[in-house]
């Protein structure tokens, strides 16, 4: 009996010796590890930052103590999401601007400019989110209000899509433009203004303005579109240094806030790029980065002879490229001409010349560098798909992608899988577009649009993303997106174009691991595996069960970075 008992003492004894401590247990949850099987698991374990060990309840607790311990309460975790393309940095600074998203006529753009206007006395009052399809009269409008609440400050007011904007006439002088001004690969409107005798409606300033002159003549609207856009822009006052750092740190809690552990930021400069990095190394800006370099020329000169950088936080191996404008701006580039009735010949813009393209391709292949393209027409897709297929000639590794790939031809599709292509898409511009996308593109033409599901077949991957701030910035409307196909208010009754509706599975695969593969990091985030950074969200709902009309409610409870708990939500 003695024996017996001294033999059970040292099996419990040799037992605690061999429990493991770790930094952090997670257990008594459903956790979607998103791994090649999609197992469901209930506990891990976390040291250093990283996994250490998945599985069973029981088996996790008999064998890990650890120096803190989270009961899930049966709550819902899945790998931190990760937004493949987004403009982070654009949206951090457009806090700080007017808001214009969700105006439903450019007289409400008006009462929002003139509040912002008593409340900042800024050099230039600027703004962003607009969107003429959402209004009555679903027209661009013109600056000429804004001329004369405004004559002498500049005032700039981007599109949603950053792809067309509003300038005042003082912000046109700024930038020398006039009715002669152009410009390639973009767009100046303007309009006729009869002679002082006719019943054409004026604004006091612009009465006053064409007193003096002789009739008839064109003047411009304001409105540009594409490169255009960028005549003005570059004379806006660039923030400091300091005052882009604030912005980061302030908009970084928003993006933890919806579970976002990685965002994709789709153009970024040298100068942005050091500072995010430097904030990262600093842990001041936890959020981990996948920075496209923008294709300016004396960004494409730097990065191609310095080479891709990489650190735990921050990957720097992709430039983004821009084919053509936006379908909302009627920017698209596409083959045959838009079908609105009174844009007769009207094919939209490429931003380049196909040679640009064809220059950078090869050189991009030869450094090790991916190449991400912004397409939106079936003209633009076209052209940079055989671009890309000159180049990459057949099934790679490159990962080289299509951003948006919104209009796509039929006989276009096949391209994505002979050049193993990854087509990186946002959701919610089906729900937004939907619309009015019929009216652009025509009955036919549409169908071959936001055509997700179409794209998956391709090569069995899709990178989603919002292209906030665009859209909202939570992945959960992604998700929403993806799989129902119907806006907030649940329109339309049976999804839109359902065709092309992914699974709710496909759904997080896109915003998890397939987004991971498609920045070259499936090794170190997208699912929660042995090895790879303690990145996870705990939702308080399942999105991969609930009813559909629950998906859009569904909140983020915690958001953990490297096992860091970086968001909470407030009881």
């Amino acid at each position: 009996m003695k024996q017996l008992i001294l033999i059970l003492s040292s099996f419990l004894l040799f037992s605690c010796s061999e429990t493991e401590l770790a930094d952090l247990i997670v257990h008594n949850g459903k956790i979607y590890t998103v791994n090649d099987a999609f197992n469901i698991a209930e506990a891990m374990v976390i040291s250093d930052g990283k996994i250490i060990d998945i599985g069973p309840e029981h088996e996790i607790l008999n064998k890990y103590t650890a120096k803190k311990i989270i009961d899930a309460k049966k709550q819902v975790i899945y790998p931190g999401f990760i937004d493949a393309h987004c403009h982070f940095v654009g949206y951090a600074l457009n806090l700080k601007t007017v808001n214009l998203v969700g105006t439903k006529s450019f007289e409400e753009v008006i009462e929002r400019v003139e509040k912002f206007s008593k409340e900042n006395d800024n050099e230039w009052i600027i703004g962003r989110g607009w969107d003429q399809n959402d209004w009555d009269v679903k027209e661009f409008p013109n600056r000429f209000k804004l001329d004369e609440l405004f004559p002498n400050k500049p005032v700039f007011l981007t599109r949603i899509d950053g792809h067309a904007a509003i300038a005042n006439k003082a912000a046109l002088k700024r930038a020398n433009i006039h009715s002669e001004t152009k410009v390639k690969g973009g767009i100046i409107t303007s309009t006729f203004i009869p002679d002082g005798n006719s019943s054409w409606t004026l604004s006091k300033v612009m009465k006053e303005e064409v007193a003096h002159q002789n009739y008839p003549y064109w003047e411009p609207t304001g409105i540009l579109i594409d490169n255009a856009v960028g005549l003005v822009s570059k004379f806006i006052p660039q923030p400091s240094k300091k005052e882009i750092e604030l912005a980061l740190l302030n908009a970084q809690y928003n993006l933890f806030e919806v579970g976002l552990t990685t965002v994709s930021d789709a153009g970024l400069t040298k100068d942005t790029i050091d500072l995010i990095d430097q904030l990262q190394q600093q842990d001041k800006l936890k959020i981990k980065v996948y920075a496209m370099i923008t294709s300016s020329e004396e960004m494409l000169t730097y990065y191609l002879k310095k080479g891709p950088y990489k650190t735990p936080k921050l990957t720097v191996c992709s430039f983004k490229f821009y084919a053509d404008g936006a379908l909302g701006s009627k920017g698209a580039s596409l083959i045959e001409p838009y079908s609105d009735v009174h844009q007769h010949n009207h094919h939209g813009l490429l931003l380049n010349e196909a040679a640009f393209y064809e220059k950078y391709a090869p050189l991009l292949y030869e450094k090790g560098f991916q190449m991400n393209t912004h397409c939106i027409g079936d003209s633009a897709n076209r052209l940079i798909l055989d671009i890309y297929g000159k180049t990459l000639k057949n099934v790679n590794d490159k990962r080289w992608r299509i951003e948006h790939a919104q209009v796509i031809h039929p006989n276009d599709f096949n391209k994505f899988k002979a050049y193993t292509i990854i087509p990186s898409v946002q959701t919610t511009h089906a729900t937004s577009d939907m619309y009015w996308a019929k009216d652009r593109l025509g009955a036919e033409r549409v169908k071959g649009a936001y055509a997700y599901k179409k794209l998956l077949k391709q090569n069995g991957i899709i990178a989603l993303g919002t292209d906030f701030p665009i859209e909202e910035i939570n992945p959960i409307n992604t998700f929403y997106a993806a799989v129902v196909r119907k806006d907030s208010k649940g329109y339309p009754e049976n999804g839109y174009q359902m065709e092309n509706a992914l699974t709710r599975e496909e759904a997080l695969k896109g915003m998890t691991i397939w987004a991971a593969i498609s920045n070259f990091e499936e090794n170190e985030k997208g699912s929660l595996e042995i090895g790879k950074a303690a990145d996870f969200v705990i939702l308080n709902n399942d999105i991969m069960t609930t009813d559909e009309k629950n998906i859009l409610s569904v909140k983020v409870v915690h958001t953990f970075i490297n096992g860091e708990n970086v968001f909470s939500l407030k009881k």
